[in-house]
């Protein structure tokens, strides 16, 4: 266990699983008090247990990202059982798979009221009290919002993903600019193809073989490969570190695969 983070309060978002729940635990390794959200309750209180189980200090708030009203509730119920918020991981997000022709109405709103306004509003709802608590004013405000390698890369059948995780990208440089001189530094992490629960069965396939073909590495990423990523952008390295989007990807979007 380290102590980089320690007296730090660390809100992640989408932790019911995933690289959110792996972010969690990560961030209650190094020493945050660790508030869990995400739709899935019983999900994320299975996970403070665990923590909780380890001495680490961590709660669960379900919250729907989606539904943005309900962010500044969901913070000052966090703040109040942990105290000032001084870390947000922004990382609950959803697909948007469907080629462009294909793609509904329905289909494209659901992707970017989680993937865009949720980050925003969420972004925007601790800015907001990370000024009012003094954490700006020290200096150590920290937003990463979780991105993606498709924020730069076309991958065909995610027009949706692709411009919401874009817009993830531009939202963190205009904030950074916006709060620069506030004493909040916000950052983008870009992972690339990660190995989890949800794509391993694709990889099994023939299609999933050829495209692991493709990559330099000819290989998936482990969640780890991303923590120490993780952990500069929460923590005091960042800051001078702001605007940026740091893309972790084994080499997978390098020109001239297979």
């Amino acid at each position: 266990m380290g102590a980089s983070l320690q007296g730090q309060v660390a809100v992640v978002t989408g932790a019911s699983g995933g690289l959110g729940a792996h972010f969690a635990r990560v961030l209650a390794s190094e020493g945050a008090g660790v508030a869990l959200t995400a739709r899935r309750l019983d999900k994320i209180e299975a996970l403070a247990g665990e923590l909780a189980a380890q001495g680490r200090t961590a709660m669960a708030v379900r919250l729907d990202v989606a539904k943005p009203e309900t962010i500044p509730e969901a913070f000052d119920e966090i703040e109040a059982a942990l105290g000032p918020i001084s870390i947000l991981i922004n990382n609950a997000g959803v697909g948007g798979e469907g080629l462009a022709l294909d793609m509904t109405v329905e289909h494209f709103d659901t992707t970017f009221d989680t993937n865009v306004r949720g980050v925003y509003f969420a972004a925007q709802a601790a800015a907001r009290l990370m000024m009012a608590s003094g954490v700006a004013e020290r200096g150590v405000g920290r937003i990463v919002n979780i991105a993606s390698v498709a924020a730069q890369t076309s991958l065909p059948g995610l027009s949706a993903y692709c411009a919401s995780k874009a817009a993830v990208a531009m939202m963190t440089r205009v904030m950074a600019r916006e709060w620069a001189r506030r004493g909040i530094s916000v950052n983008a992490l870009g992972p690339g193809y990660v190995l989890t629960d949800i794509n391993a069965d694709w990889f099994e396939t023939e299609g999933g073989a050829a495209q692991l073909k493709r990559f330099p590495k000819r290989r998936l990423m482990q969640e780890t490969d991303l923590d120490a990523a993780l952990l500069m952008l929460a923590g005091p390295a960042a800051s001078a570190i702001t605007g940026q989007l740091i893309i972790i990807d084994d080499g997978q979007t390098l020109p001239g695969g297979g």
